[in-house]
């Protein structure tokens, strides 16, 4: 094992190049290859910083057979590196499966952080950032995708999903039906030129974008479920409760029951209580 390379999984900007870290540069430089998402892509990232390095293409339709490749290398003694096109490697990303490979051989990983879809659009969503859980992609399939966000109706962390913007319009109007006047942030073009943050309602949101209008590369924050604030009842508003019941008709068996159904006190206490 110690005769083994390093994988180094590099954070890249995601649209802003002056957001590369000078220990990202540095990595790219020194290692012998780098797995790429889309290799002309990176191939643009490179020259920009003048790095010159043999790359190999590693994506969702080729990762198994890639991903054995690159390990064999890495086995070898070489150091490699893995980018994605845009922010962190492994999120939402084949690479997840690259860095379980690694661990199968016992390969050292190593992260050189950068840029965060997910974070940075957190950060400014005006939402809770205590909490929260990342959704990635929701399905194209339109019961699949109703199905995911109906599981995520009762969800008390925020929440937060890419989303192309093609697609846009169907899912807010899901999000519109199944988190009715939510909050939701959507961030589009993150560090680009045409960086945006829009801080509105599931139900505005789809009354002013369902028509697709919005372009970009879109993240969406949403608030999660609020908890229910259960009111609380004494032992004499149980009564009360109880006592108008069966001024409303009700044996008083059946108003103790009611009551405590209600309030949450026991009914032979409400019972006892209303024969003294």
């Amino acid at each position: 094992m110690s005769e083994y390379g390093i994988l180094y999984v590099v954070g890249t900007p995601i649209g802003n190049l002056s957001d590369m870290s000078p220990r990202a540069v540095q990595t790219l430089e020194e290692v012998d290859f780098i797995a790429a998402e889309d290799t002309r892509v990176t191939l643009k990232l490179l020259n920009h910083f003048e790095i010159k390095k043999p790359m190999i293409s590693y994506y969702e339709h080729n990762k198994k057979e890639r991903g054995k490749i690159i390990c064999r290398r890495l086995m070898s003694g070489e150091n490699g590196a893995i980018v994605t096109d845009a922010g962190m490697p492994c999120i939402s990303d084949p690479g997840e499966e690259l860095i379980r490979q690694c661990g199968e051989y016992g390969i050292k990983t190593a992260v050189v952080p950068g840029p965060s879809a997910v974070i940075s659009a957190l950060a400014v969503s005006g939402l809770e950032t205590g909490r929260f859980t990342f959704e990635g992609f929701l399905s194209v399939n339109k019961k699949s995708r109703r199905e995911h966000l109906s599981e995520l109706q009762g969800e008390r962390r925020t929440m937060i999903f890419y989303e192309a913007p093609h697609k846009l319009p169907n899912t807010l109007e899901d999000f519109k039906n199944a988190f009715p006047e939510r909050k939701l942030t959507i961030v589009r073009e993150i560090t680009k030129i045409h960086e945006e943050v829009i801080r509105t309602t599931t139900d505005k949101a789809f009354e002013l974008y369902g028509d697709g209008s919005l372009k970009g590369e879109i993240v969406l924050v949403l608030e999660g479920a609020k908890e229910e604030v259960k009111e609380e009842y004494t032992l004499e508003d149980a009564v009360n409760l109880a006592k108008s019941l069966i001024d409303g008709g009700e044996k008083k068996s059946e108003a103790a029951k009611e009551a405590a159904s209600v309030t949450g006190f026991k009914k032979n206490e409400i019972y006892r209580i209303l024969n003294q």
